[in-house]
């Protein structure tokens, strides 16, 4: 029989679907599936209107074989089949869609879903085909045709010998080579898993013959395999299912399989939408963060189906970065795709899902913080990092949306508390909302700084994660009342007659202080204070960039040079203070002495190194042996 040649540049247009287009060659069974699934369902929409054609839903189905030994896998469907045009159409002219064709036809009251539309996802078995044979009975024929095709060359169109309608795909697969092992398509468990994946809730069943390993002899412990029909996919989706018809059990092990936890999710998010864009979706907080959650390859996404059919494993643009632990699915019909599923176009559809989405995951936490703040503080212990990430990243454009769902130790509460729970407990003199930075609320509790703040019965949030103060910074002000760390050189406490004591201090000891800055070098002024009850130094800053801030820019792997400006504070009611006036006048070399020392406890205090650790040591010595 004379072959006939692919039509639409096919030879090029073939060879780019097969090398460019789909890169999981995985998917090739689940656009065969799909292809299926589409000829049933126009035959079952046919039969609604059509009175010659009587069909029992029961009977609509797809099936799956193979052979290792012939290297063969076979899928057939019960559906609509095709004509000689049809075939001719269909697989005769690439990116020809008889699902498109189908669709377009109906009215706009008359649509049912129809997955493939683009008439490419066939091609796909050439990936892993050297040959594909296509016999099909239409409906509308009395006559069966076969098609066949071993890739760019061509096909060929003949009769054959089939009773019933349908459609039967044999594809031959290719030998293994070096760099791909074409025989695992061969195998039972793989084909089994393929269906699960990417077909499982294909809303017609799909049978296959498995093997079971079953007790024929309970008394000499025997055991065979036996071959048996069963079908593969679940059919209807859990998210698919009204809330009041699912248990908590059941989307318990729906997440627990599927995203392969091995405890139950924290939160469950099941919702319905219907509007310009229609979608379901079944989303879950983890209970705990996943083992590669904070590791550079994490891949962020929830799982994308379109009627049934996965798309997508992961689709990134559903969740912003700041709720990226979120696990689920979503399932819409309204999504443009491209000529492969496997290439999502961005489109407006996308966009709002994703906005919806993100809308409803901040609605449901806020719901959880006001209602269980016990499980919400569960949460929050195992990802509010991302959270105050979210504030701070993009220039802070998304601080409105979370600044009500981070929360800080509150060093009065003793425990957690929000942004809104600590302006409410404001006293009414306060001024601004106090924190203080550090690596543990221990070693926070035991600044210097702290203590005046406390002493003026104010509450301080402690913030111990290295994100948090650049959460704050970023977030400028809450509820009107801005953030004030308690290490800035513009903490306000003292009263008018405690500044002119402490101002007419620094006016008499201006040249003591001036040579004390020169001696150290790194700070941009030394002073003396009146801020500190019993401790004798501390290092306050000066403008933007904080202490913590600095540690965390140094332990970037890329120098970046900034650093923050230190002003060495004294206190004026410390014995130390007088022994400094007392040597500045008598012995220049031991105020030296003293002047580092100084300096380095207070670097010591503030977490920072000290850069000639055995000079101070030994200076230390010599001081406290006179």
């Amino acid at each position: 029989m004379k072959k006939k040649e692919f039509k639409s540049e096919s030879k090029r247009l073939l060879d780019l679907m097969i090398n460019s287009i789909y890169t999981n060659k995985d998917i090739f069974l689940r656009e065969l599936i799909s292809n299926a699934s589409d000829a049933l369902d126009k035959l079952y929409y046919r039969s609604l209107t059509d009175k010659d054609i009587k069909i029992d839903k029961d009977d609509l189905e797809i099936n799956i074989s193979f052979d290792k030994e012939k290297r063969m896998i076979v899928i057939s469907d019960t559906g609509c089949g095709m004509t000689k045009e049809e075939l001719e159409n269909n697989l005769g002219t690439i990116a020809k869609s008889g699902s498109l064709a189908f669709k377009e036809k109906m009215t706009k009251e008359e649509k049912v879903d129809i997955i493939g539309q683009f008439g490419v996802g066939f091609y796909s078995a050439f990936m892993v085909s050297d040959g594909i044979e296509v016999v099909s009975k239409s409906v509308d024929s009395d006559k069966a045709y076969r098609w066949f095709s071993e890739g760019v060359d061509g096909y060929t169109v003949e009769e054959a010998d089939k009773d019933d309608i349908g459609t039967v795909i044999s594809i031959h697969i290719k030998n293994d080579t070096d760099e791909e092992n074409y025989s695992e398509y061969l195998d039972e468990y793989k084909l089994k898993s393929l269906i699960k994946k990417y077909s499982d809730y294909i809303s017609y069943p799909i049978k296959m013959e498995v093997t079971k390993h079953e007790l024929v002899d309970e008394k000499e412990n025997k055991y065979e395999d036996i071959k048996e029909i069963d079908t593969i996919n679940s059919m209807i989706p859990l998210w698919k299912k009204s809330k009041n018809e699912v248990s908590e059990e059941e989307y318990d092990n729906f997440y627990m399989d599927k995203f392969n936890d091995y405890d139950k999710p924290l939160k469950v998010i099941a919702s319905s939408v219907e509007g310009i864009t229609s979608y379901r979706s079944l989303l879950f907080i983890p209970a705990h963060a996943p083992y590669d959650f904070y590791n550079k390859d994490y891949e962020k996404g929830l799982s994308l189906y379109t009627s049934g059919v996965l798309i997508m494993d992961k689709c990134s643009d559903l969740l912003p970065d700041y709720f990226s632990f979120v696990k689920g699915v979503v399932d819409t019909e309204d999504l443009s795709l491209n000529i492969s599923r496997e290439i999502l176009q961005k489109s407006h559809s996308l966009g709002l899902i994703a906005k919806n989405i993100e809308s409803k995951i901040r609605r449901e936490l806020e719901s959880m913080l006001k209602e269980d703040r016990e499980k919400y503080e569960e949460f929050f212990k195992t990802f509010g990092v991302q959270l105050k990430y979210g504030v701070y990243n993009n220039f802070g454009q998304d601080k409105e949306k979370l600044q009500d769902l981070v929360m800080f130790y509150s060093s009065k509460k003793e425990k957690l508390i929000t942004l809104g729970e600590y302006v409410d407990n404001m006293k009414e003199d306060q001024k601004s909302i106090y924190y203080a930075v550090g690596s543990s609320i221990a070693k926070i509790d035991l600044l210097p700084q702290v203590e005046q703040v406390k002493d003026k019965d104010y509450d301080i949030l402690y913030l111990t994660d290295y994100v948090d103060e650049f959460a704050i910074t970023a977030i400028q002000s809450y509820n009107e009342k801005k953030f004030m760390n308690v290490e800035s050189e513009s903490l306000d406490l003292e009263t008018e007659e405690e500044k002119n004591k402490t101002n007419k201090l620094n006016e008499d000891n201006s040249n003591l202080l001036k040579d004390m800055k020169e001696e150290i070098g790194e700070v941009s002024e030394v002073r003396f204070t009146n801020k500190l009850k019993s401790h004798p130094v501390c290092l306050t800053t000066k403008g933007d960039v904080s202490i913590e801030m600095q540690k965390v820019f140094d332990a970037m792997p890329n120098e970046l040079g900034i650093k923050a400006e230190m002003i060495l504070e004294i206190n004026e009611e410390h014995p130390i203070a007088n022994k400094l006036q007392d040597l500045y006048k008598t012995d220049k070399d031991e105020f030296i002495k003293y002047t580092k020392i100084l300096y380095s406890e207070a670097k010591i205090i503030a977490g920072l190194p000290l850069d000639n650790p055995t000079e101070i040591s030994n200076l230390i010595c010599e001081v406290i042996s006179k």
